[in-house]
């Protein structure tokens, strides 16, 4: 058995929808679990139509058109979606009488997206001749708490799954199962999402409860590769990576796997592939729990923009028990996420999303020291086997020195793959280029 994961993109409209049912019935031997995201759009017209609900105005026609042709050019007959779509128009009408939009409802709200798009494709593989079930999440017992917007899923998921998904690993049953990604039940059966990473979390919470062979999760791109392939075009596939590698590249801007979704397989050891719909031919890029052969010195180089450095200083606080334990409760006070930091007895320097808004963290930290704020910030990250830090390091900075670039802040993560530096954003194409042709 495997688990096959398609976002949006990959069934956005009716050709998209065609392209992926033909990769499916390629892989049907191999007993595919089909995970999907809603169809392109279909979320963003959703929580707009809220938006205008919430003033009044019940109008659902962009979801509606988007599905009624799509439906129409596959030449497919979808009673399931039509019923959806009455219910959705219910669902508006009391957000117009409420005038409100809660996170319970939203959740409620932005499901019709997935469930739709399980009942679209399921039935063009029907009519393709390829026999096909779609399932909600909770009907193979996705169960989560009831944090709305950003749930997790229970514990006991792991024995629900196989419960429903039995019959079909051991052949009883011939319909291939197609499940919504992003959804959940909260135990007095309402609807939740779960969250960033939701329909990644969803692929592999089955492929490791099943103990599938392996997951695949389907890009337009040919695995993961050495770096973004729009800033440099010599960017090559890497065939392997490991769990924690891949969740390194994912904090620091590589479109992969959200880290959350790569705990469920890290428990069994389930290999995830990262996988080209435009290319079903190549092996992609598997992540597991090991390197197979030797640990390569450097795996891949991403970046992040947005970002903020912070600088904190404070002499009077020398020497002082709690330095740091108070300037780590003021961002937890102000809810802000902290990427890289490297620090110093009385000094800190630390970078965070340049959209979160900073005004009353700042003011709290300059009560105790002195607090500069810098914007127009980048971390490039080098995902590498930090063993051979020295010998990185030195080819990275001979290379940076002969280009004049100068970085302003280097930190080695705990986790020994990867070290990042901080440089001005409008130089962060430019290193990824210089390190790309220095480290490759």
């Amino acid at each position: 058995m495997i688990v096959m994961k398609f976002g949006g993109s990959s069934v956005a409209n009716a050709e998209r929808i065609r392209h992926v049912a033909s990769i499916i019935q390629n892989f049907k031997d191999e007993r595919p679990v089909v995970v999907l995201s809603a169809m392109g759009d279909t979320t963003d017209h959703l929580l707009d139509a809220a938006d205008m609900a919430v003033k009044g105005t019940v109008d659902i026609a962009k979801v509606e058109k988007l599905h009624f042709d799509t439906a129409r050019e596959l030449e497919i007959d979808v009673p399931a979606i039509k019923e959806l779509l009455e219910e959705l128009k219910f669902l508006l009408t009391g957000i117009s009488m409420l005038h409100e939009l809660t996170k319970r409802t939203r959740d409620y709200l932005v499901s019709f997206g997935e469930r739709m798009s399980v009942r679209m494709m399921a039935a063009y593989l029907e009519k393709q001749g390829t026999a096909a079930k779609f399932y909600d999440a909770w009907d193979i017992g996705m169960i989560s708490d009831s944090n709305y917007m950003s749930a997790e899923l229970l514990d006991e998921v792991w024995e629900n799954i196989p419960r429903h998904l039995n019959d079909y690993k051991n052949g009883k049953q011939k319909e291939i199962p197609i499940v919504t990604g992003f959804i959940a039940k909260d135990k007095n059966g309402i609807i939740t999402t779960l969250g960033r990473g939701g329909s990644d979390l969803s692929a592999t919470m089955i492929g490791a409860a099943m103990k599938a062979d392996e997951i695949q999760t389907w890009k337009d791109v040919d695995g993961i590769l050495t770096t973004d392939p729009r800033i440099v075009k010599e960017a090559r596939t890497v065939g392997e990576v490991t769990y924690e590698e891949a969740q390194e590249l994912a904090m620091f801007g590589s479109q992969v796997l959200h880290p959350r979704s790569m705990i469920p397989c890290r428990k069994t050891g389930t290999p995830v592939r990262v996988k080209n719909s435009y290319n079903i031919k190549s092996a992609g890029s598997v992540i597991v729990e090991k390197h197979s052969g030797a640990t390569p010195r450097v795996t891949a180089i991403t970046s992040v923009k947005n970002v903020t450095l912070i600088d904190i200083q404070s002499s009077r606080m020398l020497g002082a028990a709690g330095f740091l334990a108070h300037i780590f409760n003021q961002f937890l006070k102000w809810n802000i996420s902290i990427d890289v930091i490297a620090t110093s007895e009385v000094s800190v320097s630390l970078t965070v999303n340049t959209k979160a808004d900073l005004t009353g963290l700042l003011e709290d930290l300059a009560r105790v020291a002195e607090v500069k704020a810098t914007k127009e910030k980048a971390i490039v990250t080098l995902i590498c086997d930090a063993a051979h830090s020295s010998s990185i390091l030195s080819d990275a900075f001979n290379a940076l020195t002969k280009e004049n670039i100068n970085v302003q802040m280097i930190s080695q993560g705990a986790s020994k793959v990867n070290i990042s530096m901080l440089v001005d954003a409008n130089q962060a194409n430019d290193v990824v280029k210089i390190l790309h042709k220095a480290l490759f």
